[in-house]
């Protein structure tokens, strides 16, 4: 059972206990899409502020089995610690459980997640317990709508050790002037690509949680406007850091902005590049230096056009 403790706005963050159960939650973030349904009181969305709602839980256990299934599908070694993309799962119904509050102005189904920031202050401990908070924010124009950013942190004994944001687009009214989003040092594809079979979608949502229709069978995707099943953002950026992974400090930011879907079944076609402190490249000669990082992308590996651009940044 899951369940939260009232709070007036500005207040503490509304405790959640238990953890969020994410099936019912895409189904309540379905409602707003139905014809019909969406129109009426308690179910249509409406406003154009974002509520003042926050969510935490408390002592939150590892499940060392969950991690395991998550490094599998997601290419990750196994480790005494998760995987750097891994506490976004924790989150995961928190920000479910926001965006389908009946105070948040937008439906969740086709709100599009156009950028993703990770910075861990360092590993997490597959035996540790956290506390987990979400939060949305900073509502502003966009060239195609709206954009606002879910903003999430995790803390250890009260360390804060990992935080997220994760930006949102919302489409429609937008404006031409405002500022682009985020952009990153090019990295072209290196030799490497990844098969990528019609089922992941499928085995990524068993171990996320995120049952989101656009990721699961040609028909469920079609019925959204995709010609199939597309890969999962999150996904996609979790297979980059695991092949960078033994590359990357303890303490690190990895951003990315996700660009054209990954259709399944598909391949991709990995880049990755050393940068400089500058942002620039840097060769072997000159080491590694304090704000230096990789730039990489995935790609189509018939016609160059992007899926994701990212790049790492020592802490």
């Amino acid at each position: 059972m899951t369940g939260t403790t009232p709070t007036a706005p500005g207040a503490a963050p509304r405790v959640v206990e238990g953890t969020p159960h994410a099936l019912p939650l895409l189904l309540k973030a379905a409602l707003p899409s139905v014809p019909g349904l969406g129109a009426l009181p308690g179910i249509r969305k409406q406003g154009s502020e974002l509520p003042d709602l926050a969510l935490t839980r408390h002592d939150v256990p590892i499940d060392v089995d969950h991690v395991a299934a998550y490094d599998a599908v997601c290419g990750f070694p196994r480790k005494d610690t998760v995987p750097l993309t891994y506490p976004h799962l924790l989150a995961f119904g928190l920000h479910m459980a926001i965006m389908t509050d009946s105070a948040f102005p937008f439906p969740a189904i086709g709100t599009v997640h156009l950028e993703n920031s990770i910075t861990q202050h360092r590993p997490v401990a597959v035996t540790e317990r956290v506390q987990v908070t979400a939060r949305a924010t900073n509502l502003r124009p966009h060239a195609k709508g709206r954009v606002f950013d879910m903003l999430t942190t995790v803390h250890a004994a009260g360390e804060l050790v990992w935080e997220e944001t994760s930006t949102f687009l919302r489409r429609g009214g937008g404006d031409a002037a405002a500022p682009a989003g985020a952009a990153f040092p090019e990295a072209p594809p290196t030799g490497t690509e990844w098969r990528l079979p019609g089922d992941l979608g499928r085995r990524y949502a068993a171990v996320s949680g995120d049952h989101n229709p656009i990721h699961l069978y040609p028909l469920t995707a079609k019925a959204l406007g995709f010609p199939r099943q597309i890969a999962h953002g999150m996904w996609s950026k979790a297979r980059c850091v695991a092949a960078l992974e033994n590359r990357l400090p303890d303490a690190v930011e990895v951003a990315v902005a996700f660009k054209k879907p990954v259709l399944l079944p598909g391949a991709v076609a990995f880049g990755s590049r050393p940068l400089g402190a500058s942002g620039a490249e840097s060769g072997p000669e000159s080491g590694r230096e304090s704000g230096s990082g990789y730039a990489f992308s995935l790609s189509s590996p018939r016609s160059g056009a992007p899926h994701l651009t990212g790049r790492t940044r020592d802490l």
